[in-house]
């Protein structure tokens, strides 16, 4: 917990690092950055060729030399050297001119985080360059992110659906409550669509193909009027380029087995939860956040399944590095 004189200066800075993408948040400034949590790794010189934006451009085109390494996966660091260039660079680049200044740094995690994790992510904050680190569970983060008012005794349900993790959480009184995390998100969702492509279409598409066809026709319920995307590919039998339509209603089917273990957590977090907090979820509903929660559908598809109303909060995919930014200082307010 942070003390009274914890209060965040202009300087200090909220990360939410994540499987896909790295969002930096400043006190002073708002969101300052936001690049894909990637790195281009030349093996001949055994140094580092790009990180993030650049990374990305370069992800598609790397020669044999060149590896690409996605340091963090489903919530989890699995690259501590890697992940600590990473930060380093994006914590350069987006405190820019007072880069001099050890920043204290806010920096969210998945709700299921062992603590040899916890440790592991603080102790790589450290080395990047902080001069002090708090961990922020990523529901509480997204709860500030979106407005919630997390220090009061009422209990909010905030559903978290980023790239790598699903975390589910009540908060109440600044903490959680109940919660689980499963390692089903926004990557699942692609994976899932490039499967279903594979397997029913014999077509081999990419992972930005998958992304662009879950961001263009994905839905999690049925729609009225399915709509239909040009996909190409290369055909798994001649090897050569090939497309093919494909419906919304197929991308539905493609995409269920990953909507549903996201409904069945949420399912399960509600049974636990005690009926006084679960009386306040009902009167002020379910949140849902981060960049997974834009599926198409998604809020109605928890709503239909667990009868309570639930929004999709707006700017959902900035709304944790906004909460991880702001955490010091609310943290602060409550111990005063």
């Amino acid at each position: 917990m942070v003390g009274k004189e914890g209060i965040m200066p202009a300087s200090d800075i909220g990360i939410d690092l994540g499987t896909k993408n790295c969002l930096v948040y400043s006190t002073g400034k708002g969101l300052v950055l936001q690049e894909p949590s990637i790195v281009v790794y030349d093996k001949d010189t055994e140094k580092i060729r790009a990180i993030g934006e650049e990374a990305r451009q370069m992800a598609g085109h790397v020669t044999s030399n060149m590896e690409v390494i996605r340091p963090i996966r489903q919530g989890v660091i699995v690259d501590f050297n890697v992940t600590e260039k990473m930060l380093k660079y994006f914590i350069t680049k987006a405190m820019g001119s007072r880069a001099f200044r050890k920043p204290r740094i806010s920096i969210c995690v998945p709700s299921g985080i062992t603590e040899i994790e916890r440790k592991a992510v603080e102790e790589v904050t450290y080395q990047a360059g902080a001069r002090q680190v708090f961990l922020v569970e990523e529901p509480i983060a997204g709860a500030i992110g979106s407005g919630v008012d997390v220090t009061k005794p009422f209990g909010n349900l905030i559903v978290d659906i980023g790239g790598g993790t699903t975390d589910v959480a009540v908060i109440s009184l600044g903490g959680v409550v109940v919660s689980a995390s499963v390692k089903v998100a926004g990557d699942a969702f692609d994976q899932a669509i490039l499967e279903y492509v594979r397997k029913t279409h014999s077509l081999f598409i990419g992972e930005d193909m998958a992304e662009e066809i879950k961001i263009k026709i994905g839905t999690a319920v049925e729609e009225a009027n399915p709509q239909v995307l040009e996909v190409k590919g290369r055909n798994i039998m001649t090897g050569l380029p090939k497309q093919i339509k494909l419906t919304s209603e197929e991308v539905r089917a493609a995409l269920r087995d990953a909507t549903g273990q996201i409904v069945e957590t949420v399912h399960g977090v509600l049974e636990k939860t005690p009926p006084e907090l679960a009386a306040d979820i009902v009167d002020r509903g379910i949140v849902l956040t981060g960049g997974g929660a834009l599926l198409k559908g998604m809020d109605v598809l928890i709503e239909q399944k667990t009868g309570v109303n639930t929004l999709t909060v707006q700017n959902a995919m900035n709304v944790v590095a906004v909460g991880t930014g702001k955490y010091a200082e609310i943290m602060a307010r409550m111990d005063e």
